[in-house]
């Protein structure tokens, strides 16, 4: 991941993921938009129509990245299971990042992520949203000592 670009590439794949809370499948694609960005593990963003009805609720727009934008956050909700912030997408990002309008990415801490049947490391830090599975080396932005990378 340390020959990932920056600025990030976009990257469409196509292979299983899913998302749960609890023993609630949230989101389930097999095609997804991935985030590469140099010293991040990458990021998937799933389509809205993988998503289960109902289970996002907003909680307005948070982060900027000098990339994408404005991040807006959501709340993620299964029967009676509440992941506050537990994902993010960009309604209206920049130019170059317009293919993933409307996309949400979920933080594999606060839910469980999986990507072609392996379960999701998420990257350190609380504040990023790195997808980690054993195919992706770091170190990773987000570990101590990585504030100024």
């Amino acid at each position: 991941m340390w020959d990932y670009p920056r600025p990030p590439r976009l990257e469409h794949v196509e292979v299983p993921i899913e998302v749960r809370l609890g023993d609630h499948l949230v989101a389930r694609t097999s095609t997804a938009i991935r985030v590469l960005e140099t010293s991040h593990p990458p990021t998937y963003y799933l389509p809205p129509s993988s998503l289960s009805d109902g289970i996002l609720r907003g909680r307005g727009p948070g982060s900027v990245c000098e990339w994408k934008g404005t991040a807006h956050y959501w709340d993620v909700i299964a029967g009676s299971a509440v992941a506050p912030g537990a994902a993010w997408s960009y309604p209206a990002p920049s130019e170059p990042f317009a293919a993933m309008a409307g996309f949400v990415s979920f933080y594999p801490s606060k839910v469980r992520c999986t990507v072609d049947g392996t379960l999701v490391e998420p990257q350190a830090g609380g504040f990023y949203g790195g997808w980690i599975t054993p195919d992706v080396v770091g170190p990773f932005k987000g570990e101590p000592g990585s504030e100024w990378w």
